[in-house]
């Protein structure tokens, strides 16, 4: 086995069970082990550390598996994990949710591997090369497990051109290839996801909990839902008796996707606008025609992919939060969310009483929000805390 010896020093967090091992950290490589091959990881007096994945094209040169020396990483270990990580969902299952992520990567010890399921259908994103050199195991597994329809490869993300692998896209499962819309619940409404064009993996289900949760707080409420997507906060808050839902999102194919989930919820006898357009754009053009509202959500994209990024993002959350908070009736609530792992709560809220004080407004922390049970954040690896939201009252 091809051997990776570190710096000096360099060795603590790899003890702590960090799963990362940058280029930087190493000081040797002895072999030549190829992009997706596993080596063996030690300190720099040659004691073992780890096993794991090798890419000299990532700044993550590493990415660690295994830290008991006696374990061999083979099929068997892999379908355990996999196994494992499909049997901690199991409970999400049920009448009124079929769709949730599966396999979370890092999180369930299984660096650069995210799987979702959509009812009868799965997504599946390979992000490593090492997870491409076991794909056949994982597809084999999972089709073991769950009997799927269709698996459908979304591995188009830009994580592969950092591990120097082209996207990969298509029906992996031989079979009958996914309707143009799965109709999937979660939390008993119904959506239409689009698996082969749709943002991500087509969905975005790390908001579960929080779109039910928000939503208690829409009834009799005239709502504006910013990024909206396929509506996944203006269908739970037409069921909880919001007066009227507006939903903004630049996308063409969302909104139009929107616009079905309504029809099949049979939402269509509420008041409510879609509108195309950047967000920034249009909060600019309801303040110009002095329009209020007395709920604002925002879910934007990622603003900080990294620590290199935090500055500039800093100021585009600070800035749309700001324009939000001008919109609000007095007393209103704004719902603000941010996907960015760069970004942790604490600065989060920095950001947020900045955008305060530059609306001359004030703001209360009502309520704090994260990621659900199927994204869960391992002890060893805070980076997977990535989602994080707040429900605040402007005055």
């Amino acid at each position: 086995m091809y051997t990776i010896r570190l710096k000096k020093g360099k060795e603590k967090a790899v003890r702590q069970l960090h799963p990362w091992v940058f280029s930087g950290a190493i000081d040797q490589v002895k072999g030549a082990p190829e992009n997706g091959d596993i080596v063996m990881v030690t300190d720099n007096n040659n004691d073992f550390l780890a096993y794991g994945f090798f890419n000299d094209k990532s700044r993550v040169a590493v990415r660690l598996l295994e830290w008991n020396f006696e374990t061999e990483i083979n099929e068997d270990w892999w379908r355990k994990k996999i196994t494992k990580a499909v049997k901690n969902r199991a409970t999400l299952y049920n009448a009124d949710t079929n769709t949730y992520r599966l396999i979370f990567s890092e999180a369930d010890f299984i660096p650069g591997l995210i799987v979702d399921r959509y009812a009868d259908f799965l997504s599946v994103q390979i992000l490593t090369s090492g997870i491409e050199r076991i794909k056949t195991i994982i597809i084999d597994e999972l089709q073991k497990l769950l009997n799927p329809k269709g698996i459908f490869d979304r591995s188009d993300a830009s994580a592969r051109a950092h591990e120097g692998m082209d996207a990969s896209s298509g029906v992996i499962l031989s079979g009958i290839e996914p309707p143009q819309f799965v109709c999937v619940k979660e939390n008993g409404i119904f959506y239409h996801v689009n698996i082969a064009d749709g943002q991500k993996s087509g969905f975005y289900c790390d908001q579960r909990d929080n779109r039910r949760v928000v939503a208690d707080h829409s009834g009799g409420k005239k709502i504006l839902d910013c990024f909206s997507y396929s509506g996944g906060f203006s269908l739970n808050a037409f069921r909880a008796g919001a007066i009227e839902v507006v939903s903004v999102d630049s996308s063409a194919l969302a909104l139009d996707t929107l616009k079905r989930n309504i029809e099949i919820n049979s939402f269509n006898n509420i008041p409510h606008r879609l509108i195309q357009s950047d967000v920034n754009k249009q909060l600019r053009v309801f303040r110009e025609n002095n329009e209020k509202f007395d709920l604002i959500i925002l879910d934007p994209p990622k603003y900080a992919p990294s620590r290199s990024a935090l500055t500039k993002a800093s100021r585009a959350y600070k800035d749309l939060n700001r324009l939000a908070m001008l919109l609000l009736n007095e007393g209103g609530l704004l719902a603000t969310f941010s996907c960015s792992g760069a970004v942790d709560i604490s600065m989060f809220k920095q950001i947020l009483a900045w955008a305060a004080l530059d609306a001359g407004k004030e703001v209360q922390f009502i309520e704090q929000y994260a990621q659900p049970s199927d994204h869960p954040v391992r002890s060893s690896f805070p980076e997977g805390e990535y989602l994080k939201g707040l429900l605040c009252r402007v005055t």
